[in-house]
């Protein structure tokens, strides 16, 4: 008998157009996360902004229409060949890991964002490492992860300051799709910031953008802000 594939974690290639068509206008994703990128990052105009884990390239695009010169990658080549499309042919989109060594050299970006990537990873040593190195001193990393509450509100018998892997299962346009994660405390969090080099400038858990309230009322009612991402200012030191 031969034995069954194993089905790789995470496998983005399987369901890429259908994450992307789901979150062009989901809540979480484009009024929620993308514009919390985008109020922490500010004026970008003339800065250089690497997207570490792309995706189809909706905050590269967002970026670029803002003034950033835009680098972005992505583990899924089926993400890359989207975000392509969106940015266009010339556009620095390129398929690598961030959790293997990037092709970049030291000090090419002012900023790096990386949304709503690293709770893929048990470790963050290498990750934040490699994002460190690409930064020019005084540089920023902005990213969002999944809040640490989020797993104790889903499993409540967890024991929450553990760093622990969990699954969830989700639809993205009609797609079945499961998403695997590794949860960690919040000083777990900010512990492997200070090791890899960086400080802490914003802690943030934002509301979402304003038109939301009227595209999403019962999902929004009664609610200024709701609990799903973290996210961070990081100053490279």
């Amino acid at each position: 008998m031969s034995a069954t594939p194993e089905v790789a974690e995470n496998d983005y290639d399987s369901f890429a157009e259908a994450y992307a068509a789901e979150n062009e206008t989901s809540l979480n994703n484009a009024y929620y996360t993308r514009p919390a990128i985008l109020n922490l990052a500010g004026d970008v105009s003339g800065r250089r902004i690497l997207d570490a884990g792309c995706g189809a390239g909706p905050i590269t695009e967002a970026l670029r229409d803002r003034g950033a010169i835009v680098t972005g990658f992505d583990s899924s080549a089926k993400m890359v060949e989207l975000a392509r499309q969106r940015l266009g042919d010339d556009a620095d989109v390129r398929v690598a890991d961030i959790d293997s060594p990037l092709p970049f050299p030291d000090g090419a970006f002012d900023d790096v964002v990386v949304a709503l990537v690293l709770h893929y990873l048990e470790d963050w040593t290498a990750p934040l490492a490699e994002i460190r190195r690409v930064l020019k001193p005084g540089g920023r990393l902005i990213l969002a992860v999944n809040h640490p509450i989020i797993y104790k509100l889903i499993h409540p018998e967890a024991d929450y300051f553990k760093t622990v892997k969990w699954t969830d299962e989700y639809t993205f346009d009609g797609q079945k799709a499961v998403l695997t994660y590794w949860h960690r405390p919040l000083h777990a969090m900010t512990d492997a910031f200070a090791a890899a080099g960086f400080r802490t400038a914003v802690v943030s858990e934002p509301p979402p953008a304003p038109e939301a309230y009227d595209l999403f009322p019962e999902e929004l009612a009664g609610r200024k802000a709701f609990l799903s991402f973290l996210f961070f200012v990081l100053e490279a030191v």
